[in-house]
């Protein structure tokens, strides 16, 4: 394997591996649910993309061709992540979980004049 391949895979893993790293550290020890949800989503769905992609080009280079696994396996979850997210934020939402006030607001589901019968109003339906 070529000194650049090796390099670049070396890059490619210590850089997934601080990646993770952050994104571990922010669930442990951000304020609240929606501050936590940051650690996960973004940075250690980065982390372990950039390691996937570095055991693409690993293998790439030992084998002569791509395995198609690995790439479906990232495609899989940079699909997911941002959707499990965000269904975790709505949900946060509709149970009302406390949030910090560092965060920088509140949503307008949580102001008293935007919530009706429901937590969380519904679009099709008004807000009240």
């Amino acid at each position: 394997m070529a000194f650049l391949t090796e390099a670049l895979v070396s890059l490619m893993m210590v850089t997934g591996g601080v990646f993770v790293f952050i994104g571990s550290l922010g669930m442990a020890h951000l304020r609240d649910f929606y501050m936590r949800l940051h650690g996960p989503t973004k940075a250690s769905t980065l982390g372990i993309g950039c390691m996937l992609v570095a055991s693409m080009g690993y293998f790439w280079s030992m084998d002569g061709h791509i395995d198609i696994q690995e790439l479906l396996i990232t495609l899989f979850l940079f699909i997911t992540a941002p959707v499990s997210a965000h269904l975790l934020a709505k949900t946060g939402l509709h149970l009302r979980l406390k949030h910090a006030k560092k965060t920088g607001g509140v949503p307008f589901e949580l102001r008293d004049e935007e919530v009706g019968k429901k937590p969380v109003p519904h679009p099709d339906k008004g807000h009240g």
